[in-house]
């Protein structure tokens, strides 16, 4: 309505300009430009040499490894470069989120990635949108256009498209330096509105099974005093790798992950591309329900939650899970208690969704194993009782195992009381998993220090008010 009262004086001068207006409105909304429904999100991925190099515009100095697994350069070349053929998605985008897997040797080598987007009658200038691991190159690169920008690991486009193109550099400096490699590039394109029109009603109703990831908890202030608290990125997908039973050094980790262009520790796909180097199959994704990642957990994935307001100005943390009554428990490196948290789900819901369900998703590339082997812990055997409590040997002198088995999901505490009913050892707080769990006590306090002899007690308890007890016998 503005726009037609701004031309409405110039019609007497330009009677023809009104209506040729009306026909721009129409072309423009015939386009699609006016498009109220946002276009869904979509995820796109290229995996292994064969589907990399197929159908590849140029291929300069590259060639699949051995195992067909990935490309590397040539045993003859210390720089080389393929350009992919166009991409197209299925509905158009204006954000974008790359990542990749691959891996590199050490600081003698490394891999860059470029983008770029249809412009104007042509195509947008190589954007670079990120490398790793350390930059051996003498310029980072271009990262803005006229049509859009890398805003550090996220493609913001001011108009919509429908198309792009993937650009690797591999580099070594020396011949003797072994090659690094690409295995996957991924890319998940989405419309900005997605995220401004969710549905919370349907979110906060959104209910699923319950289920529970136990992990090695890390809390990042305690991992170092210097940049504890610029880490919660890596220190989380440390925790995922923990999960999985694969040992890593958080602040190795960290400072691996570390981005010496943008001087930051949470860059996305550097995150992502460095649990590659430890056997996971990863990238960055979205979400816009709860029960898509339940579909993940189930299947024996992992997540890394970027979340924002009202809990936190920016963060990343780990999705534990879903208690029986649908509420999301994560593993929060930020807090001295975190694990195995429990936010309100209004909270949570709006910390990620708002911020655009942004997270890492993460497998072990032998994922069916992972998945059978979930399924098996779950369906451990459990007893008609609520729990069961048990400790062998008993009386014991150096350590003794205290034994629980559950029979649903439920949030527990563990703890040694002495014969006054005062707590001198916490075990365990959180969540557990139905089935048998297993804990060391060693005869000492919260504070590392050695008890007396004596009867002492073991309580587990739950949030519901369940509570067993099981006395133990301690002699030096």
């Amino acid at each position: 309505m503005k726009i037609t009262n701004l031309l409405r004086p110039l019609e007497k001068q330009c009677p023809k300009l009104h209506v040729l207006f009306v026909v721009f409105v129409l072309l423009i909304a015939s386009a699609g430009y006016c498009q109220t429904t946002p276009y869904p999100d979509q995820f796109y991925t290229i995996e292994g040499a064969d589907s990399l190099l197929s159908g590849a515009i140029t291929v300069d100095g590259i060639i699949a490894s051995a195992d067909g697994n990935s490309l590397e350069l040539a045993s003859d070349r210390n720089v080389g470069y393929i350009v992919l053929s166009t991409q197209f998605s299925a509905s158009s985008f204006n954000r974008g989120l790359p990542s990749w897997n691959g891996t590199v040797g050490d600081e003698n080598s490394g891999f860059k990635i470029y983008m770029r987007f249809p412009y104007a009658t042509g195509w947008s200038p190589w954007l670079t949108v990120g490398f790793w691991k350390d930059n051996i190159w003498s310029s980072y690169g271009t990262t803005s256009y006229s049509g859009g920008w890398i805003d550090y690991d996220y493609v913001k486009l001011y108009s919509y498209r429908s198309s792009w193109q993937f650009k690797i550099e591999l580099k070594r400096n020396n011949l003797n330096v072994a090659s690094p490699t690409i295995a996957k590039l991924s890319f998940l394109v989405s419309d900005n509105r997605t995220t401004d029109q969710l549905n919370y009603t349907d979110i906060l109703n959104d209910n699923p099974p319950p289920i529970f990831i136990p992990t090695t908890f890390l809390y990042q202030y305690s991992l170092d005093p210097n940049i504890g608290g610029s880490i919660c990125s890596p220190t989380t997908v440390c925790m995922i790798l923990e999960s999985y039973d694969i040992s890593v050094d958080p602040v190795d980790f960290a400072w691996d992950t570390y981005d010496p262009h943008y001087h930051l520790f949470g860059i996305w796909p550097r995150v992502v591309q460095n649990a590659s180097e430890y056997g996971l199959d990863g990238a960055v994704t979205r979400y816009r329900t709860w029960s898509e990642t339940y579909s993940v957990l189930s299947q024996g994935g992992r997540i890394a939650m970027s979340v924002g307001q009202p809990l936190y100005s920016g963060h990343l943390m780990m999705l534990a899970g879903f208690d029986s009554n649908g509420n999301p428990i994560v593993h929060d490196p930020a807090r001295t208690y975190g694990y195995s948290h429990v936010y309100t789900k209004y909270q949570i819901s709006h910390s990620w969704f708002d911020k655009g369900g942004v997270g890492y998703t993460f497998y072990l590339r032998d994922s069916l194993q992972v998945s059978i082997a979930q399924e098996e812990r779950i369906n451990t055997v459990i007893p008609d009782e609520l729990y069961q409590l048990t400790n062998y040997p008993n009386p014991f002198n150096a350590q003794t195992t205290i034994s629980v088995i559950l029979i649903e999901l439920e949030h527990v505490s563990i703890a040694v009381y002495d014969i006054g009913g005062r707590q001198v050892k916490l075990l365990y707080r959180g969540y557990l998993l139905p089935g048998y769990q297993a804990f060391i006590w060693d005869g000492t306090d919260n504070q590392g220090n050695d008890l007396s002899s004596g009867v002492y007690w073991a309580v587990v308890s739950t949030v519901n008010g369940g509570r067993e007890t099981l006395p133990i016998t301690f002699l030096k």
